[in-house]
């Protein structure tokens, strides 16, 4: 059973670690960008994934291996050259990275599953578990990618709705943000993604896999 376990989490390890660290890069990059230097400052702009992790966040994750969640990058809409439009496109960054790496690595996995190997130690003890990391890499990518679409402050898909909705619903809106986390629970643990996010991650999966 624990032997199990720590094969699970083993496997994880990378796939998550790259897929929290270039989500939240690619949140300040693009702020960067937009004109905010906050997440530059604060020493965000690292692939340094020990930058990135929240200690709670990473502990729910080992014991649950489902929720978990990384320290949101600084960013200041003050800065932004254009707010609304800087803010939806800051928000759209992280998953879209997300997509992008859930691409490359179904590419990869292509490659790595037509190489012929002959030896079956090479076969079992490398091959194998490198397309077991890159398949979940995909997985995981794709789900935290739409997950983080779901708009429910404060997610990045909320942040896409607040940039296009008008300042007064989007002022109200913005104010269920201290309930979003009690609502994803309520999500998770009442198994509503099964039916309302699995299948679109599935869709996904299926074309690139």
């Amino acid at each position: 059973m624990i032997h199990q376990y720590l094969v699970e989490i083993s496997l994880l390890l990378v796939p998550v670690l790259l897929a929290v660290t270039f989500h939240e890069v690619a949140h300040g990059y693009v702020a960067y960008l937009c004109g905010d230097m906050t997440a530059k400052y604060a020493g965000r702009l690292t692939l340094n994934p020990i930058k990135h992790l929240d200690l709670v966040g990473s502990i729910v994750f080992i014991l649950t291996r489902m929720i978990g969640w990384a320290k949101p990058v600084p960013i200041n809409p003050a800065n932004f050259r254009n707010p609304n439009r800087d803010i939806m496109l800051v928000a759209i960054a992280g998953p879209a990275t997300n997509i992008a790496l859930a691409v490359i690595s179904a590419i990869i996995l292509k490659i790595i599953t037509n190489i012929p190997v002959s030896s079956p130690f090479v076969f079992n003890k490398i091959l194998v578990p490198i397309v077991l990391i890159i398949k979940i890499s995909v997985q995981i990518n794709i789900a935290f990618a739409f997950f983080n679409l779901i708009p429910i402050p404060p997610l990045d898909g909320s942040k896409i709705l607040m940039g296009l909705l008008p300042y007064k619903l989007s002022y109200q809106y913005s104010k269920l943000e201290p309930y979003g986390f009690i609502l994803i629970l309520i999500l998770v643990f009442t198994n509503a993604f099964q039916y309302t996010l699995w299948p679109i991650v599935n869709f996904f999966l299926k074309i690139l896999m």
